[in-house]
């Protein structure tokens, strides 16, 4: 993997990554506040970390690695679906370590399929906007 037809292959794992660390880690923080104000400020927070590992790595592969806007996108949404069905894992972990036999058992076993899908695809879109704006402003120049 250490080829340069590889690190598209990196920056997917390692953002996907990223997401997975950052909904963890501010799930807890959120989880752990006082209050519920702070609990909004913790997502809001993981939300704007997420935004900026997608943007940097939108970037990434614009200029970095010179790839056509569907292939940037498509490589962006790798990484989000990548980052959900991690979150989805530790969802269903999370419910097993906790000995919960509760009714949402289905709907984590179905967060498997459905969170990657309900995240890749928008961000794909996003992604492919953003990647032809830039290929157009590169153009233009």
């Amino acid at each position: 993997m250490d080829g340069p037809g590889q690190r598209w292959l990196r920056a997917v794992l390692l953002v996907g990554v990223v997401y997975l660390v950052v909904g963890v880690t501010f799930a807890t923080l959120a989880g752990r506040s006082g209050s519920g104000q702070m609990r909004g400020v913790w997502r809001l927070v993981a939300w704007v970390v997420s935004a900026a590992a997608f943007a940097a790595h939108i970037g990434y592969e614009h200029f970095r690695l010179r790839h056509p806007p569907r292939r940037t996108a498509l490589h962006a949404a790798l990484a989000a679906a990548l980052g959900a069905f991690g979150l989805a894992v530790a969802a269903n972990v999370h419910r097993y370590s906790a000995a919960s036999n509760d009714q949402r058992s289905f709907g984590l076993t179905l967060a498997l399929v459905a969170w990657p899908a309900l995240c890749g695809l928008p961000a794909f879109v996003v992604a492919l906007a953003a990647a032809s704006g830039l290929a157009l402003v590169r153009r233009t120049d």
